[in-house]
């Protein structure tokens, strides 16, 4: 015969719907019988005598069912015949099918180009998927007409099977015209991959121009370094896959006219595998059996339990609680072999080990103790009794025949052995210990040898861990020699534990694994498990299940995480000496999303422009925001109503929104609330606060203003208040605008602002003999009002620049007698009014008197010195001073009158005491 037939042998389920059952011989002449040009696939049930045609004496008996794969070989070829043309036009996109037959098995495709071995390259413009089988040319050009055949190879028998060609022809009706990418092969919306696997996602569009195609994560994560882009991107290739790689993925096809994308999401899902599997175990009758198997995967392995292939009856002294087994008060018809048997919907694992369950009488044949224990006097010796007993037997001790009991020397140790403290010379002597269970009594003896003599002892000062190990004393005479050996133990802190890692990770939880450290000489009773995010202050310590997790234990579970935020663990191991160093940090993961449960704080608003509500808040920690796509939703209604109207503010970083609309009366109490949403959905809303909207800005100005010259550099500016009602919003005070030329405008004059109800300014820093223009309005939160009408003032000359001059100074007992010369004001400076004359003593205090002449007296006091000048002064203001005068210490009585006394009654009044 001229075809070559290959006989799979499947799985009997799989040919049930065939409806073949009940066939004695099923002859197949040629595939074209079966309706299956070129190739195909022929199911056979219970096929017991199956002749092979065109082969002598090739049979196949008993088979149950069969694959018939007609593949061409020598002859006759189904290549001539030839399947219908396909018709395009240059520049349009084309699918050509495989025609792959359903339920085919794991196939790998190509296609030939007219002959072999001319096989289609793909590139950006050609592809052949891996899933379908089908050829997609996004842009036919004239080079690509001809004729193509489909390849078909069993990733199983690695046969190849050569399908019909199909022609492909130009149409002659015109060019096809430039239109966006059209996505014709794309992954699912949904993919489980499991861990380890390789993962391979395809994406192709058709489009003119030919479209270029990128691949991105929705989460904004860079690719790592595995993650391999195959056939001009229209591949993406994730090997041993990890949850970290499970997310949503985008595959962005785009070219001068569009661009149109795919997604899918990729979850992680992990079989079965041991974390802590059982191992065989000999424990005494009565005793307390605690056996863990622990188990990781996704979703998280269920845990049952069998007992010589039967499933374990659960009964009041045997439980099982997340794995572990637990059976109290062991009897010896629980002795057995046990599997502890992991599974979820995706494997099953199981671990076996054997239960003895024994029961015996003490017996210290293979465990007997010291037959002598030499040591010195002054020293401690510790016996030991360590029989081979089931149940533990109970010990007690004798010296000779008396028995033995507590005292300030003698200790009976919680394993059954004896210690006996500053050991005398009557210490000497036998030692028995008796053991006792309910199975039998066995003794053991031990004889203390007591010396005396020198001291050879060997001191290390701060031990280290490397100080362990075993030592040998010598002691040498002339004529003999003798040796004792002793182990050191030096106990430390644990080493840090090993192999941390993330093995299952949620919202809220991750299941952390690791590998015990070295417990230098002491066991680890406790493992503490810490976190760190790039928002904490360094490592915290981490809230697991159980909370206190033992030193046989090496995985737990991490609760009260914060969904969507990226994690590191390490883990502390703690002995009897203290906490070790701990690990290295685990591979940085991420926990999933889940929706927001704490709603913006500090909710508020108010102020604004007219027509507007603005409404803000503080907002919510990129740690508490649990997903993607965060976001608020801000809502709110005029108080009094029950519809509340809602809008969405997309940045997670925005504090405040602002609703403008011309039917805001102005001032008007409004209830808002924000709330929060992400990817997975919405979360709660705020407490619901008060908020008013934007106040109306002052429609009136000030009346009455007016502007007076206090000096060469300063103006008062004054005005009458406006009337307003609280109903207006809140009056903020008034602004008062001041410039030098008449015609420059208020907007861009200096301004100063007066506070609340002020309804005065006093403006200084101005220049002298100048004419200043001054306007006045009111201001609150929503703007300023209309300026008041425009006045003036003009500031006074400057004062004079000329000091009074030749200041002459006589005492007589404590009067001091001042003159000087008077001042003369120039034409452009102030005249002057008076003198001003300035004292101030060693001890701080200042004096200031005025006077119109030239001179002045001066009562002081007797114990300070003093420093005195003198100023000229005018409406300009004071002129420049004397040059100061130092009076030293008068005589040492008192003047009998108050110095401001003094000079009230030497000038009339006019004393200022300025201390």
């Amino acid at each position: 015969h001229a075809n070559l037939w290959k006989i799979i042998l499947l799985l009997q389920h799989e040919c049930q719907d065939l409806g073949l059952s009940g066939f004695g011989i099923v002859g197949i002449w040629d595939c074209q019988d079966l309706g299956i040009p070129g190739f195909g696939i022929v199911k056979i049930w219970e096929c017991r005598d199956f002749r092979m045609p065109g082969f002598q004496n090739a049979r196949v008996s008993e088979c149950h069912c069969a694959v018939c794969w007609c593949s061409l070989a020598d002859g006759e070829s189904s290549r001539t015949r030839m399947r219908s043309a396909v018709s395009v036009r240059e520049g349009q996109g084309v699918v050509l099918l495989c025609g792959t037959p359903p339920r085919a098995g794991d196939l790998s495709f190509a296609w030939i180009f007219n002959e072999y071995p001319s096989f289609v390259q793909e590139d950006s413009r050609r592809f052949v998927s891996q899933e379908t089988g089908h050829l997609y040319i996004a842009k036919v050009e004239p080079s690509d007409v001809g004729n193509y055949s489909c390849v078909v190879t069993s990733r199983a028998s690695r046969s190849p099977v050569l399908g019909s060609p199909t022609p492909l022809v130009l149409r002659t009706d015109g060019v096809m015209g430039e239109y966006e990418p059209k996505i014709e092969v794309q992954f699912p919306e949904t993919l489980a991959a499991a861990k380890g696997s390789t993962v391979k996602l395809e994406c192709f569009a058709l489009g003119n121009p030919v479209p270029q195609i990128n691949w991105r994560r929705t989460d904004g994560l860079p690719f790592p370094s595995k993650i391999k882009l195959r056939k001009s991107n229209g591949m993406i290739e994730i090997p041993n896959f990890q949850q970290e790689d499970a997310g949503l993925y985008e595959c962005i096809t785009e070219n001068s006219r569009g661009k149109n994308i795919a997604r899918g999401r990729l979850t992680y899902y992990a079989k079965p595998h041991w974390v802590q599997p059982i191992q065989d175990v000999e424990v005494a009758v009565e005793d307390t059996l605690s056996w863990e198997c622990r188990a990781s995967g996704k979703p998280k392995p269920s845990y049952r339990w069998l007992k010589n292939g039967e499933q374990l009856a659960i009964e009041g002294r045997i439980q099982i609680e997340n794995g572990a087994l637990t059976i109290s008060n062991l009897n010896l018809t629980d002795s057995g072999r046990y599997q502890c048997i992991a599974e979820n919907k995706h494997g099953v694992i199981s671990s076996s080990a054997e239960l003895r369950v024994v029961a015996s009488a003490p017996d210290f044949s293979k465990s007997p103790m010291k037959r002598l224990i030499q040591v010195q006097i002054g020293s401690t010796v510790d016996f030991e009794c360590k029989p081979r007993a089931f149940p533990k037997a109970k010990c007690s001790w004798k010296k000779g025949g008396e028995q033995l009991q507590e005292n300030e020397r003698i200790s009976l140790l919680k394993d059954g052995g004896l210690r006996v403290a500053n050991v005398t010379k009557g210490d000497a002597g036998t030692y028995t210990c008796l053991a006792t269970n309910q199975f039998g009594t066995a003794k053991g003896s031990t004889s203390l040898v007591v010396t005396g003599g020198a001291s050879g002892d060997l001191m290390i000062r701060n031990i280290q861990l490397k100080h362990s190990g075993k030592y040998v004393c010598m002691v040498k005479t002339e004529v003999d020699s003798v040796a004792s050996a002793a182990d050191l133990i030096v106990r430390g802190s644990p080493g840090p534990p090993e192999h941390v890692r993330v093995d299952e990770i949620t919202d809220t939880t991750a299941q952390i694994s690791w590998q015990e450290g070295t417990d230098n000489h002491s066991p680890v009773t406790t493992y503490t498990i810490q976190a760190r995010t790039p928002f904490s202050v360094g490592w915290q310590r981490a809230t697991t299940v159980p909370d206190v997790i033992d030193g046989r234990t090496f995985t737990s579970t991490v609760v009260d995480l914060n969904p969507w935020v990226e994690y590191e663990f390490r883990v502390v191991a703690t002995n009897k000496i203290g906490g070790g160093e701990p690990s290295l940090p685990s591979e940085k993961v991420r926990t999933e999303e889940a929706v927001p449960e704490i709603p913006p704080s500090e909710v508020s608003g108010g102020g604004g422009s007219r027509s507007e509500l603005v409404i803000t808040w503080d907002p919510v920690p990129e740690e508490l925001q649990n997903g993607e796509g965060f976001g608020y939703v801000v809502a709110f209604r005029p108080s009094g109503t029950s519809t509340w109207i809602q809008t969405v503010v997309t940045s997670p970083d925005t504090p405040r929104y602002v609703f403008r609309n011309e039917s805001i009366l102005p001032f008007s109490p409004y209830e808002v609330k924000v709330g929060v949403y992400n990817n997975k959905g919405e979360g709660p809303f705020s407490a619901v606060a008060t908020v008013f909207s934007a106040e109306e800005e002052p429609s009136t100005a000030p009346s009455g203003v007016s502007a007076t010259s206090l000096s060469s550099s300063a103006i008062q500016v004054s005005w009458t208040a406006i009337p307003w009602k609280m109903s207006n919003g809140r009056l903020l005070g008034y602004e008062v605008s001041l410039y030098w030329n008449k015609g420059q405008k208020e907007e861009s004059s200096n301004r100063v602002k007066a506070a609340g109800n002020e309804t005065s300014i006093k403006i200084t820093g101005l220049r002298s003999n100048l004419d200043y223009y001054t306007a006045v309005r009111a201001y609150n939160s929503a703007g300023a009002g209309p300026f008041s009408a425009t006045v003036n003032a003009t500031t006074k000359k400057p004062p004079p620049s000329q000091p009074p001059g030749n200041v002459v100074w006589n005492v007589t007992d404590s009067r001091v007698l001042l003159s000087w010369e008077e001042v003369r004001a120039m034409d452009n400076e102030s005249q002057v009014t008076g003198y001003k004359v300035l004292c101030r003593s060693s001890q701080g205090g200042l004096q200031e008197l005025s006077t119109a002449g030239t001179t002045a007296e001066l009562w002081l006091q007797l114990q300070d010195d003093y420093l005195i000048e003198v100023r000229a002064t005018s409406e300009g203001g004071d002129g420049s001073s004397s040059q100061q005068i130092l009076i030293p210490r008068l005589a040492s009585t008192f003047s009998p009158f108050p110095l401001s006394q003094l000079l009230s009654a030497s000038f009339g009044g006019g004393g200022k005491n300025l201390n």
